[in-house]
């Protein structure tokens, strides 16, 4: 999969400098021509002549250094490269990176660039769960940064925790399967698809100032529409309340109810080939609104609620030609009730986490997800960023329509 392929490997300055040669290695021996650019902290660590003599190719360092005058060498880099990989990825560069700082020839090759990015970590331990790193990180993530988790165990200061830089050739093998995932899932895998994702949480109203909600952050959504553009498709993003604002350049419609986001499906659903729900409908509402608000009255207060409209059944029910996706958020039992629920609203395929695993859930970055056909466990995926996993998912629908078609 590195055949042929144009990775720039940045190396920052971290005792786990001296990975890098290894890592350079092996991604020349897998067909990859790979371009190395170094901090000057890195060069403490290892030399320049190493990583040149490893890759065959000149090692940059200084962005003065301008070696040929008929190219500006951080543009020519940031240009060519498929992929821009930090091996390993200081606290300060990941910092450098969440808040666009470029005082550096990594750096500014990491403004300039719109390949993808990856990052392997590597720090102490502490250094790696203050809050500042996390938050740096988080911001990466939700720009579609990559991140290779750092391994845990005795660290080169001592400490025994994570942030041990993960090992050479587990980061090849992460490298290798995303290219293999963005061929999977090409840019034309669903062109000239109607694709209609359903994103974050309804709102039910109580009175004018309270509302019945949840957690949805509608990241899963949005990170879903975004990879369907990408792949070609024609998206309607149908969202709720969200805790971010939606992926700008996709048609999109803004609804609070169940019963809003009901009507605005039903209006696409005829002419859809793809309809994922990834929204979190409210099960039940208020039997009654208040026009004003309620005020207090007693200790207590009974709130009759009724059943909302369970979209997702409806369209499993009507559906002729449509590819059904639904989601299934569960704290236990998430195979059983994963395989019930597909069963119950007649969905082609059922994407189900545990909300309350480390890694998943509604506000994270990240997610944990089992997908399921009508056959039992299609795959398994581990702690992958939203990005990844809608990307993962799509493939695998992408190539059970095709399935379909050919039949």
């Amino acid at each position: 999969m590195l055949n042929g392929k144009t990775i720039v490997l940045g190396v920052t300055g971290g005792i786990a400098a001296y990975k890098a040669a290894s890592l350079c290695s092996k991604l020349v021996q897998k067909g990859a021509d790979v371009h190395v650019i170094m901090t000057s902290s890195a060069k403490q660590f290892i030399t320049e002549l190493t990583l040149q003599s490893l890759s065959k190719n000149a090692v940059f360092s200084d962005t003065f250094d301008e070696r040929d005058p008929a190219v500006v060498s951080h543009i020519r880099l940031a240009d060519a490269a498929d992929l821009v990989l930090i091996a390993p990825a200081t606290a300060n560069m990941i910092g450098k990176m969440a808040h666009g700082l470029a005082d550096d020839m990594l750096s500014t090759t990491l403004l300039a660039t719109t390949a993808p990015v990856m990052l392997a970590p590597a720090m102490n331990v502490h250094m790696y769960g203050h809050p500042a790193v996390q938050e740096n990180m988080k911001t990466l993530e939700r720009r579609g940064v990559m991140m290779i988790e750092p391994g845990e165990g005795l660290l080169a200061c001592g400490y025994v925790g994570k942030g041990r830089m993960e090992e050479p050739e587990s980061i090849v093998a992460v490298v290798e399967k995303y290219f293999a995932d963005k061929e999977q899932a090409g840019p034309g895998l669903l062109q000239g698809k109607k694709v209609v994702v359903t994103s974050g949480g309804t709102i039910e109203r109580i009175d004018p100032v309270r509302y019945i909600t949840n957690d949805s952050s509608g990241k899963m959504g949005f990170a879903i529409a975004e990879a369907a553009r990408a792949m070609g498709a024609d998206v309607r993003l149908i969202y709720g309340r969200t805790d971010v604002a939606p992926p700008a350049g996709i048609d999109t419609e803004h609804v609070q109810s169940a019963e809003e986001m009901y009507q605005a499906v039903l209006k696409h659903f005829p002419d859809s080939d793809l309809v994922i729900k990834a929204a979190a409908v409210a099960d039940y509402r208020p039997a009654v609104a208040a026009s004003s608000k309620i005020k207090k009255k007693g200790d207590t207060m009974t709130l009759e609620l009724v059943k909302t409209v369970d979209i997702l059944e409806t369209l499993g029910k009507s559906k002729t030609h449509q590819f059904l996706i639904g989601f299934a958020a569960e704290t236990h039992d998430v195979e059983a009730y994963a395989k019930d629920k597909l069963r119950r609203k007649h969905c082609d395929l059922i994407v189900a986490n545990d909300v309350t695993a480390e890694g998943a859930g509604f506000r994270s970055d990240t997610n944990i997800v089992q997908v399921f056909d009508a056959d039992g466990l299609v795959e398994k995926m581990p702690v992958m960023t939203k990005n990844e996993v809608a990307r993962r998912l799509l493939a695998i629908a992408a190539e059970r329509m095709s399935e379909a078609g050919n039949r």
